[in-house]
This record gives structure tokens, sequence and C-alpha cells, in this order.
């Protein structure tokens, strides 16, 4: 698919991944932070159970926008995935949970403003390491798929 600016160029195929990727994940970004705002400052939680709770939440809203929306041109719904995209996610989950356990105990980035900075710093570096592998491991083209399938098949 190729898409034409108006001046007649044609827009790299990446940057429309980058700009589908960029609004499910601001969807993500915005549940993300939605709900450890209401469990931290709200209920009182402690940070890390909210962060790690919001964090997941995220997750799982976001497969079906990455699924349907962002990579629906890719290979369709399978088992191995589903799997590799809540393996994958769970790491992000633990990246990002690491990162602002990092800012928010580390740095003392512990007040109310201060956590929402270790969170977005947290949320923005996982989601460069989600980006690259959900396009190379879990979202892969058709193309992608033949040749790891033909690689296999030889061994």
């Amino acid at each position: 698919m190729t898409v034409q600016l108006a001046a007649g160029r044609p827009v790299p195929q990446v940057v429309l991944e980058v700009v589908k990727f960029g609004i499910v994940g601001g969807s993500g970004v915005l549940v993300n932070f939605l709900l450890f705002n209401l469990l931290l400052n709200g209920l009182r939680w402690p940070a890390m159970t909210a962060t790690v709770a919001a964090s997941c939440l995220a997750m799982a809203t976001n497969y079906a926008g990455f699924r349907f929306f962002a990579y629906r041109d890719r290979a369709s719904r399978t088992r191995q995935q589903i799997a590799l995209f809540f393996g994958f996610s769970g790491l992000g989950v633990v990246l990002e949970s690491g990162l602002f356990y990092a800012g928010y105990h580390g740095l003392g980035l512990d007040g109310s403003l201060e956590s929402n900075v270790a969170k977005a710093l947290s949320i923005v570096l996982a989601s460069a390491f989600r980006f690259l592998v959900y396009r190379t491991w879990v979202f892969q083209t058709d193309a992608s798929r033949a040749v790891g399938q033909r690689r296999g098949s030889r061994s």
C-alpha cells in the first residue's frame, strides 16, 4: 500500500506504521495514565501496584487496536500471535515498571507531578521496545512469515 502526499510523493510504509502505532499506543497511554492516577492519587494504592495494574489494563486494550487497526494488513490472529503479543507486552510492563521504580524510588520522583513524569519516561522507553518487537515478531508481514517458515523447513 502506497499513500501519496499532496505533492505526489509516496509516504514510506514505515511512516504510516509509526503513525498507526502512535494512535493505538496513544490511546493505551491515556488508559495507562488515567488508571494510574486514579489508583495512586484517588484510591491511594502503592505506586508500584498502581503502575503495574495500569500498564496491564492498557496492554489488554491495546491488543485489539494493534490487531484490527495498526497491523490489520498483517497475518491473521493465531494463538502464537496472541502468546507473542502478551509475552512481549509482559516484558514491556516489566521494563516500564523497572524504569518507573528507578525514577519513583531511586530518583525520588514521588510527588504527584513527579510520579507522572517518571511514568511518562518509563512509557516512552518501553514503547520503543514494544514497537520493535511487535513489528518484527508479533505482527509479521506475510513475506516475513514465509521467509521464516522456509528457513525452518530446511532444518
